[in-house]
């Protein structure tokens, strides 16, 4: 099947490669924002749509496929207007299209499940990073169908240099880098179809994360500092700054101590401003409402550690905090509900000794070998941190997503 397309419908610095199979391995790389991986999608319906193919889709963890790649390719088909025309399992994840090729979605957390599907022409590794060089390495194993043009594609936001994609895909290291592989660098300036809205978010890191601001910004790897979050002590009254209401609780009893913020989320500005928190060990549920009461929350919307379900159920039918909910997690929403709080300037009141006791030791941890710090925080110093990553699913919908990638073309 033939389309016309208008080649301003694609990010220029993308098009010259559009139909470029020459290259066993693709690396598309870069900051937030840059559209590689919805190139990666156009390109892939568009080689599905010239031969019959069988085409692997892989994140780390499957189940995070269904609101990132099988929907990015589901946009692709519905921008190129032959989505009805395509055969669309939304329980299976694959996608049939007119000629028979197919899209077959699936993360590593199931590798037989991978290693029962034949023929794989292409794959696509999504968020690479998340995954390791072994399961690279066995992923190529399985590309050896009989078909031209077999390629294995990779996409992914440069992170610390202790990751091993630094080494295996950095072009200054054709020693580690495989023979047959292309390498595209690429940042937000050459997506043309972003919002200024969503620049502006980008360049908001400058002040608040500058080695965020070299990773999603500039697309460079980084060496990660020490601290996971830039903070300042600053007086302020709460009820006269603009923002969201969030109210976060991690649950501790004998060894940790219960952690409850509260804070101001403003949008808009990018700010966070700090200003209540209870920090005690020991405390029972009744004490834990008791002392949330005492201060006046009562009737706020309390977000709260999900994996205790049962002091979530007696708080609020117990003891009087009848908003309490539980919060959302997945895999790596830990990492991802930090990168979304660094996009913020974080502002503390003098009074949360706590909080700034944890913003100045939270901290990541440190590969002995390389003396590089990994994207990993330690775990010490975050239980006001774990409150806080809860309480701003408020702001957040209750998802872990940092940013929605399918809209935006990350």
């Amino acid at each position: 099947m033939e389309l016309k397309l208008d080649p301003q419908i694609f990010n220029a610095t993308y098009l010259p490669y559009l139909f470029d199979y020459s290259h066993r391995y693709e690396c598309e790389y870069g900051g937030a924002g840059s559209g590689k991986s919805h190139f990666l999608s156009q390109k892939l319906v568009l080689k599905g749509l010239s031969s019959k193919r069988k085409i692997l889709i892989i994140r780390k963890v499957g189940n995070t496929s269904k609101d990132s790649t099988f929907q990015m390719i589901k946009d692709t088909l519905q921008f190129f207007k032959i989505y009805d025309q395509c055969k669309v399992n939304k329980t299976d994840l694959t996608i049939e299209l007119m000629n028979g090729s197919i899209f077959i979605f699936k993360g590593l957390d199931d590798p037989e499940k991978i290693k029962s599907i034949a023929g794989i022409t292409d794959i696509w590794v999504e968020e690479c990073t998340e995954c390791t060089l072994d399961d690279i390495s066995q992923l190529d194993l399985r590309l050896r169908a009989k078909a031209d043009n077999l390629q294995m594609y990779f996409s992914f936001n440069p992170v610390s240099k202790d990751n091993w994609v630094y080494k295996y895909f950095h072009r200054d290291n054709p020693e580690t880098t495989p023979a047959n592989m292309f390498v595209l660098k690429t940042t937000f300036k050459d997506n043309k179809f972003l919002p200024q809205s969503y620049i502006d978010s980008l360049m908001a890191m400058k002040d608040s994360n500058p080695i965020y601001y070299k990773i999603y910004v500039e697309g460079d790897f980084a060496t990660l500092d020490k601290l996971i979050f830039a903070y300042e002590i600053k007086d302020f009254d709460w009820r006269e700054v603009s923002g969201v209401a969030c109210f976060g609780l991690d649950f501790g009893y004998i060894n940790d101590p219960s952690a409850f913020t509260a804070f101001k989320v403003d949008s808009d500005k990018r700010e966070i401003h700090i200003f209540d928190e209870i920090y005690k060990k020991g405390l029972k549920n009744n004490e834990i409402a008791g002392e949330i009461i005492a201060k006046g929350y009562s009737k706020e919307i309390i977000i709260a550690d999900c994996q205790e379900q049962k002091s979530i159920d007696e708080l609020k039918s117990d003891y009087g905090l009848k908003r309490i909910k539980r919060s959302v997690k997945g895999k790596g929403s830990i990492l991802q509900g930090i990168q979304y709080i660094q996009q913020f300037k974080i502002y503390v009141h003098p009074s949360c000794e706590n909080h700034i006791t944890e913003f100045s030791n939270y901290a990541w941890k440190k590969n002995k070998q390389t003396g590089e710090y990994t994207n990993e925080p330690i775990e010490k110093y975050n239980h006001l941190m774990d409150a806080m990553r809860y309480g701003i699913q408020q702001v957040r919908k209750g998802k872990v997503k940092t940013l929605n990638k399918a809209i935006l073309g990350l």
